[in-house]
């Protein structure tokens, strides 16, 4: 039995409750009960696949008895990435308390405006693996590049029209959150004229509508988003595979890691 943690900011929040309800291999969930954590939660519930428990603290986390993962999950807050020092340091901070109560972390991110490049420096000091979504042998960009499957795609899909604005699932629930995140509290009053000022390049909105959330729920959440900065709806398909792939790897070195701490413990007679 491994004990994995992830953390990750709630755009992923449907995704992760998809993979991990889908996994055979997982025995329970533990969610990190804070402000951010509601629409996991809830969709783990919906899910109903898996035992998910709810602790107020991580010093609350104690494995439950029996085989399979225990999977603990800290939800962290949208919008870190406006100020990229203050993702690198929150996330670094968040790592480091998880480390003591869990074999391996996988990070709901990817380089993020390289807040979180060169990971094997920023996490060297916790002890245990720390893992980030990759696309071929570099991290996934962001969330976008995530989802829509790696750079290349990304990349294609920018020069097609460079005025894009990338939905994934997560971006789509959460866009008005995430645009005031993007602002300094004092400009909250002049937010829509700001705002608009931020977005007048911008053309169009592209869906990645993928199994957690499908095209027509999507064109519902954003239609104020694209009414407000005049954007048109286009769509490509998303995609789980980068996530996935991400996920059993973790789960692997998790139990390569216990099996060589079984070998190296001291026989007792």
């Amino acid at each position: 039995m491994t004990k994995i943690g992830i953390i990750t900011c709630q755009i992923l929040e449907l995704e992760f409750a998809h993979v991990l309800s889908a996994d055979a291999d997982v025995a329970d969930v533990f969610v990190i009960d804070n402000e951010f954590s509601a629409g996991l939660l809830s969709e783990l519930k919906i899910q109903g696949k898996k035992p998910v428990h709810r602790l107020v603290a991580l010093q609350a986390f104690g494995a439950t008895p029996g085989d399979g993962h225990q999977v603990l999950i800290r939800v962290m807050e949208l919008g870190l990435h406006s100020v990229i020092k203050n993702l690198q340091r929150n996330v670094v901070s968040a790592v480091k308390e998880m480390a003591r109560h869990v074999d391996s972390v996988l990070l709901g991110y990817g380089l993020c405006g390289n807040a979180l490049n060169h990971a094997e420096d920023l996490f060297s000091e916790v002890g245990i693996p720390v893992m980030l979504p990759m696309d071929e042998d570099h991290p996934v960009d962001d969330c976008v590049g995530l989802i829509i499957g790696g750079r290349e795609k990304y990349y294609a899909r920018q020069r097609e029209c460079a005025g894009t604005m990338f939905m994934n699932a997560g971006f789509s629930r959460h866009w008005q959150k995430i645009m005031d995140s993007d602002l300094p509290e004092k400009l909250l009053p002049k937010k829509d004229k700001i705002q608009k000022r931020m977005m007048r390049d911008y053309e169009r909105s592209l869906l990645l509508p993928t199994e957690v959330l499908g095209e027509t729920e999507m064109m519902t959440n954003i239609e104020a988003f694209n009414a407000k900065f005049g954007l048109r709806t286009e769509s490509t398909p998303g995609t789980l595979a980068l996530l996935e792939k991400a996920w059993q790897s973790v789960k692997k070195r998790s139990v390569e890691r216990l099996s060589l701490i079984h070998i190296s413990e001291p026989t007792r007679h």
